[in-house]
C-alpha cells in the first residue's frame, strides 16, 4: 500500500476539529529542549488516554472543509479505539499491526495490515501522547513558535519538520499546541505537501491513565459484516 494511501487511510480513521481563535499570550521563552523535557516527564508514566476528538479537513482547490467528531480510547500496548459519531458513524480499531474500520451504514469492515508502513503510521497517529523526545528528535526538526491560549488553556506551540524526504513528500510540517498543565497535545495541524491542504486534530476532556478494560478494544461489530482488505 502506498504512503499516500496510508496517510489518507489514517486521516479517514481520524477525527475532527473545529477552527479555534488563538490569542498570543506573551513573548516566547521556551526552548525546544525545555518543551521536549517536559513532554518526556509526561510520557514516562503514560499508560492510557481518553478524549473527545474533532477533526477538520481543508481542501484548498475547492475551498471545502469537512468535520467529524467522536471519542477515542488509547492504551500504551498499541491498542486504540475511535468512535466517530458525527456526521457518519464508524469505528476505527487498532491492535498492534492490525487496523480495522467498521462502517455500520453498509455493515462493512475494512482491515489493514500496517506491516512495513507501521513506523510511518505511528508518526501521525497520537503524536505526542506518550512519545519520548528521542523519537521526536530522531524523526523531526523541532522549533518553538511561542505561547498561545487555546480554549482557555495556556499552550506552547511547537513546529515539527520531518527529516525523512519520504515523509516530507506527504507532510511538510506539523504544528502542535502543548498544554502546559498536562504537557499533552490539545491540537495538531498537519500541512500536506504540494497543496494548500491541511487537517487538524483537536482534543478535549483529555483524561490520562484511567483504567480502560480489554473489552473496549474488542471487534464488536456484527458477525455478518462484510470483510474486505483494501489494497493500494
Amino acid at each position: 500500500m502506498s504512503r499516500k494511501t496510508w496517510v489518507q487511510a489514517i486521516c479517514a480513521a481520524g477525527l475532527a476539529v473545529a477552527a479555534t481563535a488563538l490569542t498570543v499570550s506573551g513573548a516566547q521563552h521556551w526552548t525546544a529542549e525545555a518543551v521536549l523535557s517536559m513532554m518526556d516527564k509526561s510520557a514516562r508514566d503514560f499508560r492510557t488516554l481518553t478524549a473527545d476528538v474533532q477533526h477538520i479537513k481543508y481542501t484548498d482547490v475547492v475551498k471545502d472543509t469537512s468535520t467529524e467528531t467522536g471519542q477515542m480510547w488509547v492504551r500504551r500496548d498499541e491498542k486504540m479505539r475511535i468512535e466517530i459519531q458525527k456526521p457518519d458513524p464508524r469505528t476505527i480499531l487498532r491492535s498492534g499491526d492490525s487496523l480495522y474500520v467498521f462502517n455500520p451504514k453498509i455493515n462493512r469492515v475494512e482491515e489493514y495490515d500496517l506491516g512495513k508502513n507501521r513506523s510511518m503510521v505511528d508518526q501521525y497517529v497520537l503524536l505526542g501522547f506518550g512519545t519520548r523526545s528521542e523519537n521526536i528528535k530522531k524523526n523531526y526538526l523541532v522549533a518553538v513558535n511561542g505561547e498561545q491560549e487555546l480554549d482557555g488553556k495556556r499552550t506552547v506551540v511547537i513546529e515539527l519538520t520531518p527529516i525523512s524526504p519520504q515523509i516530507r513528500d506527504q507532510i511538510t510540517k506539523i504544528q502542535m499546541w502543548i498544554d502546559q498543565a498536562s504537557w499533552l497535545p490539545i491540537q495538531q495541524k498537519f500541512f500536506e505537501a504540494g497543496s494548500g491542504d491541511y487537517f487538524i486534530f483537536k482534543y478535549s476532556d483529555v483524561r490520562k491513565n484511567l483504567n480502560i478494560a480489554d473489552s473496549r478494544f474488542k471487534a464488536d461489530w456484527p458477525k455478518n459484516a462484510t470483510k474486505v482488505k483494501p489494497r493500494g
